[in-house]
């Protein structure tokens, strides 16, 4: 199954640091108008755009002023997260390699933006490229360990604080954000791109994937799938690693688990590999659309509808969720970073027509109709985040989640169990929802399918909600008014990806998409006809 990236040590972290005091209850704004979802990525493009530009470029401004914030000055590596009012001394004390990813593709956007110089931005590229020169990682795949110093650029055996002991880990999926920054730099930012291209040469994406062809390590699906990660020095957990390693040099501890969903921000790792050629291009085919619709697979959040067809050798069942007279290919949990995140990068509504392409928008779609109609909150937009009520939690439609406990959309959990055809029967398809608790950076990602209605909620969760401050949005707001005052630097890249591919010609999209990434994957996301759709 596909297991979140950093949940539980972020909530552990976090702690009661993200929680945030209470606040009257808001107004919410009148709901917005259901509509058809926008044809696809360039919907925010042209002179008329459907919001208020102004607006969001004050938005991305306040973003970037909160990512300084959290950049060691002279490592130019950006803290986790900080508290909302942007003191030094909030600062998280630990870094990790998708947030150090973050910070780069942000300083190309900011750039765009009229936000950062060139001079500057060259600096502040180099600055932190440098640092990840020197720092600690596994020679033989060039893979980073997912836990830094900020400051110091050392790799933490100790959490900050607690004192508890890390383990090294390398993260196939977190390496892939910085992998993706490292691509970004290279194109978008030259006077950096020769550290930027030699990092990037260094990283073995290979040593992730299974092809499940070696009788010492365990089968998998065919056409190989992508560990979760490794550990290059032994630890503790003998139920959860074997040893073994994909590339020789010396054994690794490798996760049992693998990332078998295909939406999922973990197909950044899988598009890394097959763009370098160090992974088999039949790898895009080998994870599950959805599970099966037989009732050995009843234990999945709903039945799906669909049909097998095959690519490259590999069958691929091409199911989809029902969902308010839409059919969904869904996610793990039914998030909007699961969803989206690889998109900012990937063009793959563009690329991908009849799979990303459909599946896009009616995401969003279905995400705005929960958050609107099905359960009433008047804000939508669900993802993994700070918890305004402490710690870290993932939020999302529980409906749009493979899992059968799904990411719900509010603090109670309230989970749907619209059963499973014949095989399950019922037991809570039409609940009461409680305070649904919404996060601007989903918004932010919708904003390339519905700028309009993404605007609008996000100016509702300004105006109304009164989640914003010094350096932008808040994490995470409750429609109740309690808010999460703190700002993740994953989060708020991704605010800055957004916004820079949707005022500045898909910037991001540009600079990632280049012809070899285009020759290598835009076939495979072409040639697959997803199950989503109307009806």
């Amino acid at each position: 199954m596909m297991m979140s990236r950093t949940a539980i040590t972020r909530r552990a972290l976090l702690g009661t640091a993200a929680a945030a005091a209470a606040s009257a209850a808001a107004t919410t704004p009148a709901a917005a108008t259901p509509g058809r979802p926008s044809a696809g990525p360039a919907a925010g493009r042209g002179p008329h755009r459907p919001f208020d530009e102004a607006r969001v470029r004050r938005w991305a401004a306040d973003t970037w002023t909160s990512m300084l914030a959290m950049t060691d000055e002279e490592t130019g590596l950006p803290a986790d997260n900080i508290a909302a009012d942007l003191a030094a001394e909030g600062r998280s004390g630990y870094t990790s390699p998708t947030n150090i990813g973050g910070l780069l593709w942000s300083a190309v956007v900011a750039r765009e933006l009229g936000l950062l110089s060139n001079r500057d931005t060259k600096n502040l590229c180099r600055r932190t490229l440098s640092t990840l020169l020197e720092v600690e990682r596994h020679e033989h795949s060039g893979m980073f360990f997912n836990w830094y110093d900020e400051a110091t650029g050392a790799a933490l055996r100790a959490w900050p604080g607690s004192g508890d002991v890390i383990h090294p880990f390398c993260s196939s999926v977190d390496n892939a954000w910085l992998g993706t920054a490292l691509r970004v730099v290279g194109e978008a930012v030259p006077s950096a791109g020769r550290l930027a291209d030699q990092l990037f040469r260094s990283m073995r994406w290979d040593a992730f994937y299974n092809p499940g062809t070696d009788p010492a390590h365990p089968s998998v699906r065919p056409g190989g799938l992508m560990h979760g990660g490794f550990f290059p020095f032994e630890h503790d957990r003998p139920d959860g690693v074997y040893q073994g390693t994909h590339v020789g040099g010396d054994p690794v501890w490798l996760t049992t688990h693998h990332y078998d969903t295909i939406v999922s921000e973990t197909r950044m790792t899988s598009y890394l590999g097959i763009l370098t050629g160090q992974v088999p291009a039949q790898h895009y085919y080998a994870a599950w659309r959805t599970f099966p619709a037989s009732c050995d697979w009843s234990w999945q959040e709903s039945q799906p509808v669909g049909e097998t067809r095959t690519y490259l050798g590999i069958e691929v069942y091409e199911g989809a969720y029902s969902y308010r007279g839409m059919r969904v290919v869904p996610g793990w949990g039914g998030s909007m970073f699961e969803e989206l995140m690889p998109d900012v990068f990937v063009p793959e509504s563009r690329w991908g027509p009849r799979s990303w392409g459909r599946n896009h928008p009616l995401h969003v779609r279905a995400q705005r109709e929960h958050g609107l109609e099905q359960a009433g909150y008047g804000y939508w937009g669900f993802s993994p985040s700070s918890d305004p009520f402490g710690g870290y939690r993932e939020y999302g439609v529980d409906q749009l989640g493979l899992s059968a406990e799904g990411y719900c959309s509010d603090r109670e959990s309230t989970n749907v169990d619209v059963g499973f055809g014949d095989c399950r029967e019922a037991t809570n398809p039409d609940p009461t929802f409680g305070d649904g608790v919404v996060t601007p950076h989903a918004s932010f990602l919708a904003m390339a399918y519905e700028p309009e209605h993404s605007f609008r909620n996000l100016a509702g969760i300004e105006d109304e909600l009164e989640a914003y401050g010094p350096g932008g949005f808040h994490d995470a707001v409750a429609v109740s008014g309690t808010r999460a005052e703190r700002h993740l630097s994953l989060d708020q890249a991704m605010i800055m990806g957004a916004v820079g591919n949707v005022l500045e010609r898909d910037v991001l999209r540009r600079a990632f998409g280049t012809r070899r990434a285009s020759s290598a994957l835009r076939p495979l996301l072409g040639r697959e006809v997803f199950g989503a759709g109307i009806g």
